[in-house]
């Protein structure tokens, strides 16, 4: 029989409302989990100029992206119960050295193919930052604290979309698509002394072997509450991404703008996730858990139901469909925090397999949603749809997680 878990559970860990273990600088934490985001988004405006240097084709070019976010998502359903097992700072030290060691690599990369496999583990090393950055927090924040905390972590961490593409852009243009990626190894760097200075351990590491480890995810898997806040949180959160993916096609298509503007239009509905993730971090101390996460995503169904409306009767501008998706997005931003603190709560003991199965859940959701919004002749109607029908399963799915509690009420 495996060796149990030896983590103590959140009772012991928490006494007195205060963690045991000195806390790690959340701006670091935000920091490591940018620094897996920030490669993903950066390099996109260099993929033209990487192709001509390396001349690929486009279609391979693409997977430099396409990979890396399969590498994302694959890559935290391994750190999880690598940290559980080791503690999280040597997993996340390990994590942070692929990283940079895989941002050489693609700088110098001599081909196509070489790229492509540089980014993907790129995309395994930078994922590490993702997970642990999240289990941290839970281990280090009293149960009342951690949906706050987390909120801020995503405040700094929603800069990254935005900005990414600006900073690849001038990157490459003053000084090469490779100048990119000595920048983004530079940055492993500085995450990798930043880590082994600052960062204490706060988990503790368990005992038995990695069947016993991954008992962790069967023990979440069997968990209602944590598939609720799972799927629930991927719906309410990631279904966004459908529409950033359509948007291009809804605003230059059928509104009929300039290419230039597509971007700003983005960058406001990270704007709106930005101000969401500001709410959140006030309204925890005065509303519950679950009542944030009803209530914000009741605001973004309600957008998206406003948005459906619109483009069935419609009526759709470009004001119009600004001030809808940015309406969701504030929702998007008041829920995430909130949906993945009650996920990493289900199970204190396995904190890092939480984080990093709830993290590959939410991208599988994301890029269903994406999917679906490719599917069929109107891309706003699509996208329209996609984000009504998440909201609706999200609110489902959050009502489901917050029975017991009514019951035990």
């Amino acid at each position: 029989m495996n060796a149990p878990l030896s983590a103590p559970p959140a009772s012991e860990q928490l006494k007195g409302g205060e963690p045991p273990h000195r806390r790690a600088p959340l701006w670091l934490l935000a920091l490591l989990a940018f620094s897996g985001t920030l490669a993903m988004h950066v390099f996109v405006p260099a993929l033209p100029v990487a192709q001509q240097d390396l001349g690929g084709g486009m279609a391979a070019m693409q997977l430099t992206i396409s990979l890396y976010i399969l590498g994302l998502a694959g890559g935290q359903l391994v750190y999880g119960p690598l940290a559980d097992r080791f503690g999280r700072r040597p997993v996340l030290l390990a994590g942070l050295s692929l990283y940079t060691v895989a941002g050489l690599a693609a700088m110098l990369a001599p081909s196509v193919n070489a790229l492509i496999a540089a980014r993907l583990f790129q995309a395994l090393g930078g994922c590490a930052g993702l997970v642990l950055a999240r289990a941290i927090v839970r281990d280090t924040s009293a149960p009342a604290d951690t949906t706050r905390r987390l909120a801020l972590m995503n405040l700094m961490i929603t800069v990254g979309p935005g900005a990414a593409p600006l900073v690849g852009g001038f990157l490459a243009d003053a000084a090469g698509w490779r100048s990119i990626f000595i920048a983004l190894t530079l940055l492993g760097v500085v995450n990798l002394l930043l880590t082994w200075r600052l960062l204490p351990e706060t988990g503790r590491a368990a005992e038995g072997d990695a069947i016993g480890l991954m008992e962790g995810y069967g023990q979440l898997l069997r968990a209602p509450a944590f598939w609720a806040y799972a799927v629930g949180g991927g719906c309410a959160t990631t279904s966004l991404y459908g529409f950033v993916a359509a948007a291009p096609f809804i605003f230059t298509g059928e509104l009929h703008q300039p290419t230039a503007s597509v971007g700003g239009y983005i960058a406001l509905l990270v704007l709106g996730v930005w101000v969401g993730s500001m709410l959140a971090s006030r309204l925890i101390a005065r509303v519950s858990v679950g009542r944030l996460l009803v209530g914000a995503n009741g605001v973004s169904v309600a957008a998206a139901f406003i948005l459906l409306a619109v483009v069935l009767s419609d009526q759709l501008t470009v004001p119009l469909a600004i001030a809808a998706v940015f309406i969701f997005s504030v929702g998007v931003g008041t829920a995430a925090p909130a949906a993945l603190a009650e996920a990493l709560s289900v199970n204190p003991r396995v904190a890092g397999s939480a984080s990093g199965l709830y993290g590959a859940m939410q991208m599988a959701v994301g890029a269903l949603c994406t999917a679906l919004a490719g599917v069929g002749s109107d891309p706003a109607l699509a996208a329209a749809l996609v984000l009504a029908g998440s909201g609706i399963i999200a609110q489902a799915a959050f009502w489901i997680a917050g029975r017991p509690r009514r019951a035990a009420s």
